[in-house]
């Protein structure tokens, strides 16, 4: 661990956009740099969605962990490369969001980051102030060390269900992501839960696709975009919840006015929870 908060270090660069610190300028968060900024005026630019996309990709989380939390039963969560975002509806984080809909009761939530700046925004910010957050220095590209980190270890109950929410499958390759997914699979105890965010250009009008791949490329380079057929082959033989791999703002749609209701697919991300049985 310490060799790689070593190498985190000498990769925090405030030239260099992340996609984690993207999703929070798009969102209004605080958590980003100029380059993240300029990034999101980029594909406004290009496509003038971005951060209603941003808007879109939080208020899923944000549904996921409150459906997870209120109607599942889920009081531990592990949140696996989401940037700890904070532009999210009425400013919540996510762990904020499991506590409100589970009031009484005493909901731990272990955030797995490799960014330097959201780790250690996130631990100053948050850990002094909440004796049930964590925030851990993981990769998921280094699955197994991961996993056996002492706070993920000793912070959450691994005899109980929890829900483990894998945000960062963009990062990964295709042999990386399935073996991230299984190793989270038969990790979690029985009854638990595994959810997915991951992005796509399935949505792309096809006259902007050369423009937003090359400005990727550019920017964001390593970021692995898959279809629907891709996504769901990553999830292949996992019993997924009602509705499925959908368009984020398909996944259980609580009513008000929801960002990208109307055209789901420029959302730009797919999503969907499983059940461990």
């Amino acid at each position: 661990m310490r060799q790689r908060a070593v190498r985190n270090l000498a990769r925090l660069g405030t030239a260099h956009a992340r996609i984690t610190r993207i999703l929070d300028a798009a969102a209004g968060g605080k958590n980003n740099f100029l380059a993240d900024r300029d990034l999101v005026r980029h594909f406004d630019q290009v496509t003038p969605v971005a951060t209603t996309a941003a808007r879109a990709v939080l208020e899923y989380l944000s549904r996921v962990v409150r459906h997870l939390a209120a109607v599942e039963g889920v009081d531990q969560f592990m949140i696996v490369g989401s940037g700890v975002p904070n532009g999210s509806s009425g400013g919540s984080r996510l762990h904020e969001v499991a506590r409100l809909a589970s009031p009484g009761s005493d909901v731990r939530v272990v955030y797995v980051e490799s960014d330097p700046m959201a780790l250690t925004l996130a631990q100053a910010t948050i850990e002094p102030f909440c004796d049930l957050v964590r925030v851990v220095d993981g990769d998921v590209r280094e699955i197994d060390e991961m996993l056996g980190d002492p706070v993920v270890q000793t912070f959450l109950d691994w005899d109980r269900p929890m829900a483990v929410l894998l945000l960062s499958a963009h990062s990964l390759d295709d042999e990386c992501a399935r073996t991230a997914i299984k190793r989270l699979r038969h990790a979690a105890p029985e009854g638990s839960f595994l959810g997915l965010l991951h992005i796509t250009f399935d949505g792309v009008p096809p006259e902007l696709a050369p423009a937003i791949r090359s400005l990727l490329a550019m920017t964001l380079p390593g970021l692995t975009v898959r279809t629907r057929d891709e996504v769901a082959d990553l999830l292949d033989g996992l019993d997924l919840m009602e509705p499925g791999l959908v368009w984020v703002p398909e996944w259980r749609p609580e009513g008000g006015d929801p960002a990208c209701a109307e055209a789901p697919s420029s959302s730009g991300n797919y999503g969907a929870v499983a059940h461990i049985p």
